[in-house]
C-alpha cells in the first residue's frame, strides 16, 4: 500500500515526538502537520511544493514544555481555528506544567492559558487526549480534555471572552484514567463523545440535545471494563448507514464495535484484528481511493498493520514501507498535504528513545476521488459535521474529525475514494447544528468546500 517518501522531510533528525494534528496555521488556506515535541519543540510541517518545511516560529515551537496530545478547532468563531496543546511530564495526576492554547491575532499567535484572566482555567492534572466538540450547534468549539487520574474538562470561552471549565456544567466531570477520545453524532443527532480509558469502564456520553450529556457506555455494551484503551478512529464499517468504532486496547484485544439499528454495539472484530498488540494511533482512511477505507494500525516496538474491506470481511494486507518493524509509533496523521487527491500519512515516534519521523504515500492509480469540506458559518473547519457521497447508487459516509483517538487530530475534510467511478449523483452536508445542505452532481477530482447555509 504505502511508499516510504520520509525523504521529503526537509529536517528530521531523531526526536521524541507524540500526536500528530492537521490545521492551517499560516492562514494560507492550505493545511499543516503539526507534530507534538515531549521536550524538544513542537513542529509545523508545510508542504512547498517540494517538501515538508518546518515554519513553527518560537511561541508555536514551545520547546520547553512537554506536548504529547494536539487539537485544532475555532472555539471563538472568529473563522480560525485556535490550537490546543497538551502538556503532560508526569504519568498521572497532578503536573508542574500546564497546558497551552493558542490563537493567532493577525499574523501573531498567543497562549490564551498565558493571560492573567485565564489562570484559574489551567489544566493542571497529566492528561492523555483532547478533542473539539460544538455541544449546542452555535459553531462555535469547546475542548474536551481526558485526564488521567483526574477529572475530564471542558473548556470553552464565555461571554467576556475567558477560558472557562464547563465540564460539571455539561455533565462529563468525571474522573478515570483517560486515554482517547472521539466526538460525532455517533448516537445522537447531535455530537456526542466516546472516550476509551484504562483500569476502568469506557465513557460514551450521548448528547441530550441541550448541550448535556449522559452516560451510556454499559447501556449500550461498550465500557470494555477489562481492557486499556488506546487509539480509536469511527467508520461505517459494515455499509449500514450508522458510525461504527473500531480501537485499540493496550496488549488487549482490539476492537470493531458494529453499532446496532435498535441502539447498542456489538464486537466484530475477526480474529487477526483483535489481536492485541502495543497499540497507538487507529486511522480508518481510503488511502487507495477504491472507495473503502482501510483501518491502520500503529504500534510502538512492533510493526505497524492494514486491514482492507474484501470480499465482504476485514483482511491483513500487505502494508508496504509503512510496515515499520522497528517503529517507536507515539502519533499519526492523514492528510492531502500536496494537494495530489491522495491520502499521505505522518507517524510520529518516540517515547522510549528518539527516532525520526516517517511520511509515507500509497502507490498511485487512477482511482477517482472528491473531498469535501464543510465550513462553519464563521467559514472555519466545520470539525464534527457528517458529510454523505452517493456515486452510481452507493453511499459513504465520513465524519469531519474533531480529535481522532489517542493523542491526534486528521484533517478537516471527507476524503471519499470513488475507484472507477467518475460521476457523483449527490453529496449531503450535515453540520452539528443539524442543518443540511445539498449538492448535486459536483465534479470528481476535486475539492469541494461547502458553507454553512447561514452564512
Amino acid at each position: 500500500m504505502f511508499l516510504d517518501e520520509t525523504a521529503s522531510i526537509g529536517r528530521n533528525p531523531p526526536r521524541l515526538g507524540y500526536g500528530v494534528a492537521v490545521t492551517d496555521v499560516d492562514g494560507d488556506g492550505a493545511f499543516e502537520f503539526v507534530v507534538a515535541g515531549y521536550g524538544c519543540a513542537n513542529l509545523v510541517l508545510k508542504w512547498d511544493g517540494r517538501r515538508l518545511v518546518d515554519i513553527a516560529g518560537e511561541v508555536m515551537a514551545d520547546a520547553r514544555r512537554n506536548a504529547i496530545g494536539l487539537c485544532a478547532a475555532d472555539a471563538d468563531g472568529d473563522g480560525r481555528e485556535e490550537l490546543y496543546i497538551l502538556n503532560s511530564e508526569s504519568f498521572s495526576g497532578p503536573k508542574q506544567f500546564g497546558d497551552r492554547l493558542f490563537a493567532c491575532f493577525g499574523h501573531r499567535w498567543l497562549d490564551l492559558f498565558g493571560q492573567p484572566e485565564n489562570f484559574a482555567a489551567i489544566n493542571q492534572t497529566a492528561g492523555r487526549s483532547v478533542a473539539c466538540i460544538d455541544r449546542a450547534g452555535t459553531g462555535k468549539y469547546g475542548f474536551v480534555v481526558a485526564n488521567h487520574g483526574g477529572r475530564f474538562r471542558l473548556y470553552e470561552f464565555d461571554r467576556r471572552g475567558r477560558v472557562s471549565d464547563v465540564a460539571e456544567e455539561a455533565g462529563i466531570d468525571l474522573p478515570a484514567a483517560g486515554r482517547a477520545l472521539v466526538s460525532l453524532p455517533l448516537v445522537s443527532d447531535r455530537m456526542d463523545i466516546f472516550a476509551a480509558n484504562e483500569h476502568g469502564p469506557n465513557f460514551l456520553f450521548r448528547n441530550t440535545g441541550d448541550g448535556t450529556f449522559e452516560e451510556i457506555a454499559a447501556e449500550w455494551g461498550i465500557a470494555d471494563p477489562a481492557n486499556n484503551g488506546r487509539g480509536i478512529a469511527v467508520l461505517d464499517a459494515d455499509g449500514d448507514g450508522l458510525f461504527d468504532l473500531v480501537y485499540g486496547n493496550w496488549e488487549g484485544p482490539h476492537r470493531l464495535f458494529l453499532q446496532k439499528a435498535g441502539g447498542g454495539f456489538a464486537d466484530a472484530a475477526p480474529e487477526e484484528m483483535s489481536e492485541p498488540s502495543r497499540i497507538r494511533t487507529v486511522i480508518a482512511a481510503d488511502f487507495d481511493n477504491d472507495g473503502y477505507e482501510e483501518i491502520f494500525f500503529n504500534n510502538i516496538g512492533q510493526p505497524n498493520r492494514l486491514f482492507a474491506w474484501s470480499h465482504e470481511r476485514w483482511t491483513e494486507v500487505e502494508i508496504g514501507d509503512a510496515e515499520e518493524p522497528h517503529g517507536l509509533g507515539t502519533g499519526a496523521a492523514v492528510a492531502d498535504i500536496d494537494g495530489d487527491g491522495r491520502l499521505e500519512l505522518l507517524i510520529s515516534h518516540g517515547e522510549s528513545a528518539p527516532q525520526p519521523l516517517g511520511f509515507y504515500r500509497p502507490y498511485p492509480n487512477d482511482n477517482a476521488w472528491l473531498r469535501v469540506m464543510p465550513l462553519t458559518m464563521a467559514g472555519a473547519p466545520a470539525r464534527g459535521a457528517v458529510v454523505t457521497c452517493t456515486a452510481k447508487g452507493r453511499t459513504q459516509r465520513r465524519a469531519i474529525c474533531a480529535g481522532s483517538g489517542y493523542l491526534c487530530q486528521m484533517e478537516p475534510v471527507a476524503h471519499f475514494g470513488l475507484g472507477a467511478v467518475h460521476s457523483v449523483e449527490r453529496v449531503e452536508v450535515r453540520w452539528p447544528d443539524g442543518t443540511m445542505r445539498s449538492v448535486e452532481h459536483p465534479h470528481v477530482n476535486r475539492v469541494l468546500r461547502v458553507e454553512h447555509p447561514g452564512r
